[in-house]
């Protein structure tokens, strides 16, 4: 429940603080009102309603876990202390309001997908392959699910692959001009074996989400899409299904008749000086793989997060974009910005992924096709 409300929260951070600016006010408009409070001045209620699933979230997070940002609770073994009624009902009484925001906001987006045809068809639209975990029936896993890997045709390149032989699937690789390391699928090499994570390839994996709300969004977006949508612009419609199921889900957890059980931790000492777990985060699947001395502490870890496994695909997303929008040497403010936004699309923890220290700097170089440089944007 404390991943699924904050994939809830950071989802609406990404759609409505990030997108909605761009996709409400249009992508070349006022970058100085294009922001939300440009939106909550031209669509109030879009923008509270977008605050108000952020703090659905938070509220979660912080009654189980203590405190909104980095939370105790969870410990090895279980979590610190059980839920009480108190907490279960108070959170139980938000469900209705979160839920009839988040349907109004997908809502608005459907009746308006249209209108972004173009963005749709240049914003990283690509064939590549999915990967997300998936319980043994098919249905959406966020924890405790076997990876899976389908192409842009549905072809199931891997399945039911336990999260610790990770590294028999999956490659790793750095580029000098990056402190960000770029994933591949093994059997394809590198960089052939291009694939994406996240809310998108979440829903091209699984057979189906398992609420009957969620589902029948599914069933919506894939008749409006195809089966496997292959654009990165439509990890923001993914992105408000994922808030719908996650509501969802959440509300099912709370209504389990052992939710308020006081045995909520088991305790051990050091059983084993190697492990690996995975979830699914906001942004795609999430592997730590650790060894440790017999006294637990750490000697060797390895993390391969969301934004790694998107790499290749947010490159490849910004040169098609770059291609189709950036024209001649007068480069426009709402050609950089769709740029931007299509790394937006991805949601990217580029400062948990690559470590930055401080403000992080932003440089873009247009150049010609002989590579003289043409003009240079800081930031």
């Amino acid at each position: 429940m404390l991943n699924l409300a904050q994939i809830v929260q950071s989802h609406a951070l990404s759609f409505f603080y990030l997108s909605s600016p761009d996709l409400l006010l249009g992508f070349d408009s006022d970058p100085a009102l294009r922001n939300l409070v440009g939106v909550a001045r031209q669509t109030p209620d879009l923008a509270r309603d977008g605050v108000a699933l952020r703090r659905f979230g938070q509220r979660i997070i912080e009654r189980l876990g203590g405190k909104r940002i980095h939370p105790a609770w969870v410990v090895p073994g279980g979590v610190s202390r059980p839920l009480d009624a108190s907490e279960r009902d108070s959170i139980l009484a938000e469900i209705p309001d979160a839920r009839e925001r988040a349907h109004r906001t997908l809502e608005w987006f459907k009746k308006n997908v249209a209108s972004w045809t173009e963005e749709a068809a240049h914003f990283g639209d690509f064939p590549s392959l999915y990967m997300g975990l998936v319980h043994e029936g098919g249905n959406a896993a966020y924890s405790d699910g076997l990876l899976r890997v389908v192409d842009s045709s549905g072809w199931v390149m891997a399945d039911g692959v336990d999260p610790r032989a990770y590294d028999e699937y999956l490659g790793e690789t750095v580029e000098p001009w990056s402190y960000l390391k770029s994933t591949y699928f093994k059997p394809l090499g590198y960089p052939a074996g291009i694939y994406r994570v996240g809310p998108l390839a979440r829903l091209n994996v699984a057979e189906r989400l398992g609420t009957s709300a969620a589902d029948a969004e599914l069933a919506e977006y894939r008749d409006r899409l195809g089966r496997y949508p292959s654009s990165s612009f439509h990890y923001h419609y993914a992105r408000l299904i994922e808030i719908v199921h996650c509501i969802d889900v959440i509300d099912e957890i709370l209504s389990r008749p052992d939710i308020l059980d006081p045995h909520v931790r088991a305790r051990a000492q050091i059983n084993r000086n190697e492990g690996v777990g995975v979830s699914e985060a906001p942004r795609g699947v999430l592997i730590h793989h650790y060894k440790v001395d017999d006294d637990g502490l750490v000697e060797w870890v390895n993390l391969v997060i969301a934004t790694g496994h998107n790499n290749l695909a947010m490159n490849r997303s910004v040169l098609q974009t770059a291609r189709h929008y950036i024209k001649g040497d007068q480069v426009k403010e709402g050609m950089l910005n769709r740029v931007e936004a299509v790394i937006r699309c991805y949601d990217p923890c580029l400062s948990c992924s690559t470590h930055a220290v401080g403000q992080m700097p932003l440089e873009v170089d247009i150049r010609d096709a002989e590579g003289s440089l043409l003009r240079q944007v800081s930031r």
